[in-house]
């Protein structure tokens, strides 16, 4: 069994440097899933995010979304709207919202009440990213969307009839004219649509929102997705240009070998997923431990490949190249590996080495 390199806790006097505070290259954010690791419970989970919001907003980090999963046992975030209502109170300047909430699962009316509280209660620092996955298996989903419409087929209307409630404008005539979504500010969280290929691009272009794509997962779609984006963006009173973000898994640490120790986590808590046993992110021990077949290293090799791992410098380049081929306005990164100080650390080196403004 392999045993950890060692550590360095985000504090420490020793770390390296990086660009100077306030010179990064784009707008860097992070997409958070109040990981539960194996040893640990979803309430020490919760805590653990809290804390990264907190040191998110002191380090510079532009937005911090969390994501809608369900059945999932190393994700705590099953309602984006509920945990955004805690981070928000102990966060101040700091944006936040979903990355996404999956809309499919929910009655727009719902989401226009829980959006319309939330940007009530922070007003000007939330955002509302919609999927039109289920994030979850179909079973989970079936449950989630009793007596709801078709589905993911369904979304455009479904976003149609949201932006309306948000709004307050259904036009004269229809069902819902009279209806109104309470609380409703003067302006409305704005909404982005998230997607890892090209249906909620061009879904985005069309409506003139902002798009966030999922590299993480979706790599080889990451280009042809942001090109049909652009090419096919209609301006819109929310954007005159289309703006992109994408999210990036990444993974910095004292040095590259300790990185890829940590990253494997992930990777082997992936692997159970793809294989139908969702559990807890494993411990970096048990990913090394692991009796791994040639298709299980083949899915580890693939999986690692997409993540930008490394030093601290490794790790800035990395995403600086990552946005420079893709021509992102944003950056979005996730450390779904096991341990909270581990990502607290490596979500602190990251910001040092791509200059983000710290406190």
């Amino acid at each position: 069994m392999s045993t950890a390199p060692s550590e360095r806790q985000p504090d420490d006097d020793g770390r390296i440097r990086g660009r100077a505070a306030g010179a990064a290259p784009a707008p860097l954010s992070i997409l958070d899933l109040a990981t539960v690791g194996t040893g640990h419970t979803a309430a020490e989970a919760l805590a653990a995010t809290t804390e990264l919001a907190r040191n998110a907003e002191r380090w510079g980090y532009h937005r911090f979304w969390v994501a809608e999963h369900h059945g999932m046992p190393g994700v705590a975030s099953s309602v984006p709207a509920v945990l955004l209502a805690h981070l928000g109170a102990h966060t101040s300047t700091l944006r936040l919202g979903s990355g996404g909430v999956m809309l499919p699962n929910h009655a727009p009316l719902s989401i226009a009440e829980q959006f319309g509280l939330l940007e009530a209660l922070h007003p000007g620092r939330i955002d509302l990213g919609l999927g039109r996955a289920p994030g979850t298996d179909q079973a989970t989903a079936r449950a989630l969307r009793r007596g709801l419409a078709d589905g993911a087929e369904d979304f455009p209307r479904q976003l149609a009839e949201l932006t309306h409630f948000l709004d307050g404008d259904f036009p004269d005539g229809h069902p819902y004219a009279r209806l109104e979504a309470v609380p409703r500010s003067a302006a409305r969280p704005p909404i982005w649509l998230l997607g890892s290929s090209g249906f909620s691009a061009q879904l985005s272009a069309r409506l003139g929102l902002p798009f966030a794509f999922a590299h993480h997962f979706s790599a080889a779609n990451t280009v042809p997705a942001l090109d049909l984006y652009r090419d096919t963006f209609r301006p819109s009173e929310v954007l005159a240009e289309p703006y992109a973000l994408i999210g990036v898994s990444a993974v910095a640490a004292e040095t590259t070998e300790q990185a890829r120790w940590l990253a494997r986590s992930a990777g082997l808590g992936m692997l159970r997923l793809r294989q139908g046993r969702p559990g807890p992110i494993p411990t970096p021990e048990e990913a090394a431990a692991h009796p791994y077949t040639l298709a299980e290293e083949d899915f580890m090799d693939s999986w690692l490949a997409n993540v930008v791992l490394g030093t601290p410098a490794e790790v800035a380049e990395g995403l600086e190249a990552l946005r420079r081929r893709t021509g992102a306005d944003e950056l979005m990164v996730t450390s779904h590996i096991h341990g909270h100080r581990n990502r607290l650390t490596s979500y602190g080196l990251i910001a040092e080495a791509y200059g983000l403004t710290k406190s």
